[in-house]
């Protein structure tokens, strides 16, 4: 008994003719609606992020599509054919082409190694003098 009537005073506690319970009431409810507003305008935010990332993802599709093209159009063999036959190259005669028997005949001379020369050191005199410099006279002589 003596907790009902606790809890009837706590909701008959008026302020101002204002009971507390409409008073916590109003403030949960406002809580509400500014966390609802803070949780749209994130949304809001993150909506445009993925839309800019839809573009960009759309935009390097295009370029792909774009790039295989131009493969497409680099690799042609018409194409390559007139290129190579600018350059002086051609296909190879049948008649020149090697059988397995006469590769190793057609394998390159390897080059021979490198010959390493070593120069001779001239030992040194740690307390050697030169002596003394000759004049301009002299080296004009």
């Amino acid at each position: 008994m003596r907790a009902a009537g606790t809890l009837k005073r706590v909701f008959d506690w008026k302020v101002r003719g204002v009971r507390w319970v409409e008073i916590i009431g109003l403030m949960l409810v406002a809580a509400m609606i500014f966390s609802v507003y803070l949780a749209k305008a994130a949304a809001a935010s993150e909506s445009a992020r993925i839309a800019s990332l839809e573009r960009q993802i759309t935009q390097n599709g295009q370029r792909v599509r774009l790039l295989r093209a131009e493969v497409a159009r680099l690799e042609q063999p018409g194409r390559l054919e007139a290129l190579s036959r600018a350059a002086g190259l051609e296909p190879v005669d049948v008649h020149r082409q090697a059988t397995e028997a006469s590769l190793p005949a057609l394998a390159p001379i390897p080059e021979p190694a490198p010959a390493v020369i070593i120069a001779p050191t001239i030992p040194s005199v740690p307390d050697a003098d030169p002596g003394p410099a000759p004049d301009a006279a002299e080296v004009a002589q």
